[in-house]
């Protein structure tokens, strides 16, 4: 189930040169990172509510310098041993 929400943005923000879509689409990505980091949504919820695939996510997530991976180092290195 979805729902659908308006929100007033700056001028500022839409005087950047970038089309509606584009705004649109970061408006978007940005909301979703922002529930995932709150862990308020998995990163599968937040891919779709940012229109992209889950490994897309990551990745862009990553580039926005947001962890994707939440484990202690104890975690990690039982992880590693694995590979």
């Amino acid at each position: 189930m979805t729902a659908t929400l308006a929100i007033e943005l700056p001028t500022c923000l839409t005087l950047q040169g970038k089309s509606r879509a584009e705004l649109e689409q970061r408006s978007k990505f940005l909301l979703a990172l922002k529930y995932f980091e709150l862990g308020e949504i998995t990163s599968g919820q937040a891919a779709l509510m940012a229109g992209m695939g889950r490994v897309a996510f990551w990745n862009e997530a990553s580039r926005s310098g947001a962890a994707v991976i939440d484990m202690d180092e104890e975690e990690m290195e039982r992880e590693f041993a694995r590979v």
